[in-house]
């Protein structure tokens, strides 16, 4: 069971059965070439807890094995062995491993500027069924090299694939697909009120497999993602101009200020005020 109300800072709580490796930039130079701040393997049990406010980077967590909870666009998911989350930078996430239950993923954390296009972006998913298992084995080889023989050439080889599966998992959608180009739309008119069947009119298919094909490869369904788009060019435009909240909202296609703050608040974790502050 994920914990009713999250601790409201920034919490990491391990607890004595945690087992924890990690890499940082700091100490591979191969990592900051690709932006990536940290990377690990962990072995979580309870009380195990993470709480990042507004992490400054793109987070991707492939779990290997047993489950735990990931809070994600303002709700908990519960995540399996096999499963892969991702989560923006600067949106609330956490992590919770639930009593009894041991858990064990492997995660990357970006290191993201605002002025840089994030690795997970309007178009990346929030959790896919497949695609851990692949980029868990590739940090457990990374792992493996680091703590042996830790050739400069084979730890050069294991982040390059290790980064390149990542911004795969993340870019779902071939650019030349139609429901590619309907994104591309959305996202080019966030203003206009989408509807399901406009959606699926757009890329020639039916509402229903519209909706099924936006939850296997984003894990949202397509008025979710519309959701998320907004969201995101919401976070560029507070923390690229000092506009008025009333004129946010309405670039993203809210006629209300107060409920675009509501759904801003749930999906990034405050409000947009609380946001800008921030920068």
């Amino acid at each position: 069971m994920a914990p009713a109300a999250l601790p409201p800072k920034e919490t990491t709580i391990n607890g004595p059965r945690t087992r924890l490796w990690a890499l940082e930039a700091g100490d591979c130079p191969e990592l900051k070439a690709h932006r990536i701040a940290r990377l690990g393997i962990d072995v979580a049990a309870a009380p195990y807890t993470r709480v990042r406010i507004r992490p400054a980077g793109s987070f991707i967590l492939a779990s290997i094995a047993g489950e735990g909870r990931m809070l994600l666009e303002g709700r908990w998911q519960r995540v399996r062995a096999g499963e892969l989350c991702m989560a923006p930078p600067r949106v609330l996430n956490a992590l919770h491993a639930a009593p009894g239950k041991s858990w064990t993923f492997a995660w990357l954390r970006y290191d993201e500027p605002y002025f840089v296009k994030p690795l997970v972006g309007a178009d990346s998913p929030l959790r896919l069924r497949h695609g851990g298992e692949a980029l868990a084995r590739v940090l457990g080889g990374l792992r493996a090299e680091w703590l042996a023989e830790r050739e400069p050439p084979m730890i050069h080889h294991w982040v390059c694939l290790a980064h390149g599966l990542a911004r795969r998992l993340a870019q779902p959608w071939r650019s030349s697909s139609r429901v590619a180009k309907v994104w591309e739309t959305v996202s080019r008119d966030l203003t206009t009120d989408w509807k399901l069947s406009t959606l699926a009119r757009a890329c020639s298919l039916s509402a229903e497999h519209l909706r099924r094909l936006c939850l296997r490869e984003l894990g949202r369904t397509p008025m979710e993602h519309v959701a998320y788009m907004r969201m995101q060019r919401a976070q560029e435009l507070l923390e690229s101009g000092d506009g008025k909240l009333e004129a946010v909202a309405a670039d993203v296609g809210y006629k209300s200020a107060a409920v675009f703050s509501r759904a801003f608040a749930r999906c990034v974790g405050m409000t947009p005020s609380q946001y800008r502050n921030r920068r």
